[in-house]
């Protein structure tokens, strides 16, 4: 009898084995869904990044790309992500204002000098104070495109009185400071942008550099407007679904958190990359870059006060303590000269 009973035993113990073995070995698939065109850099990482993860793994992992909103447009990513049509997404946070409102910190005018700068700001200012908005998701990574510049179809912009009148493509909090600085802001998905300025629906656009190459504006765009001071790095989010990760073999998730980290500083570069190449696009196609005077600049930058001020009332309006929403815009401040001195010595270029 025990020896029979012992032969029972060796058999479940190995077929335990058999099956954990061959769970081991199915290939999980997934997919990552994209809004920018195929072309984009930004999607040039995240095949990158989808590569690596199925290096890394040995082929237990394939991540299916799915650029140019194929599978999910870009208001509708997150909740594409939410519901499991898309496994993986990247969007920004502004094209769904209301719904990551600590994430609207990066939209509002606080002065970032760059894209690398915003986005190693945005993944410290995610991991110390983890708000509850990304709850429902696993974060990837939190990246920034560069500050804000204004690109103009026809006219130039050297002061606020020349933006009067013009229509000018901005969204989520964006719109805030381009209404403060006197132009008139037109909430549009990105893809259109380009036919509404060929078709002169629209006087221009605000958006980081990256918009004249990455969007092609550059063709369209006779002036670029560099506005130094009133910085404002709208965020972008690489989240995962929660339940998918969950279900993750823990030696899986231990290479994700590996990669995700490592490609941090990949879209972080990309972003400032994306930046040089803009400003290089519109100048080959015969555009123009155009600084503010320091008066100028002031000028702006006081004109911007009120924007940042009624972005911390509607944070404490959603329950926020005043001394929590001090202490977030602190904080952020703090590490735009942490990583501002970072980018300096590690010698990273700049597009202006």
């Amino acid at each position: 009898m025990k020896s029979k009973l012992f032969v029972v035993v060796v058999g479940l113990s190995l077929f335990s084995m058999a099956v954990s073995a061959t769970y081991a070995a199915e290939t999980i698939k997934l997919k990552f869904a994209a809004f920018f065109p195929p072309s984009h850099k930004f999607c040039t990482v995240n095949q990158q990044f989808c590569d690596e993860m199925k290096k890394r793994t040995n082929g237990r992992v394939e991540i299916t790309h799915y650029p140019g909103g194929t599978l999910a447009n870009a208001p509708k990513m997150f909740n594409s992500v939410l519901e499991g049509i898309a496994d993986f997404g990247l969007a920004a946070a502004a094209l769904t204002r209301g719904r990551f409102p600590m994430a609207e910190a990066f939209d509002s005018p606080l002065g970032f000098p760059s894209a690398w700068v915003a986005s190693h700001v945005a993944n410290d200012a995610y991991e110390k104070f983890k708000p509850k908005e990304w709850d429902k998701v696993h974060v990837i990574d939190m990246l920034c495109v560069g500050p804000v510049i204004v690109i103009s179809l026809k006219k130039p912009v050297r002061t606020m009185e020349d933006l009067r009148g013009m229509k000018v493509r901005s969204v989520g909090r964006q719109a805030d400071a381009v209404k403060a600085l006197g132009a008139t802001p037109v909430a549009m998905d990105p893809s259109d942008m380009y036919e509404s300025m060929r078709r002169a629906v629209l006087d221009g656009a605000v958006g980081p550099a990256e918009m004249l190459t990455g969007w092609r504006l550059g063709e369209l765009a006779k002036y670029s407007t560099i506005a130094r001071g009133v910085g404002n790095a709208p965020l972008f989010y690489v989240v995962m679904n929660k339940e998918k990760w969950e279900k993750l073999p823990n030696d899986i998730k231990k290479i994700f958190d590996e990669v995700s980290l490592e490609f941090r500083e990949k879209y972080a570069m990309a972003a400032q990359d994306l930046d040089i190449e803009g400003v290089a696009f519109l100048k080959q196609h015969g555009g123009q870059m155009i600084s503010l005077s320091d008066a100028e600049a002031k000028r702006w930058e006081q004109a911007e006060v009120p924007v940042v001020g009624d972005y911390k009332k509607e944070l404490v309006a959603l329950g926020f303590k005043d001394a929590e929403v001090d202490a977030y815009i602190a904080f952020i401040k703090e590490r735009i000269g942490y990583w501002t001195k970072q980018e300096k010595e590690r010698g990273i270029a700049r597009p202006y």
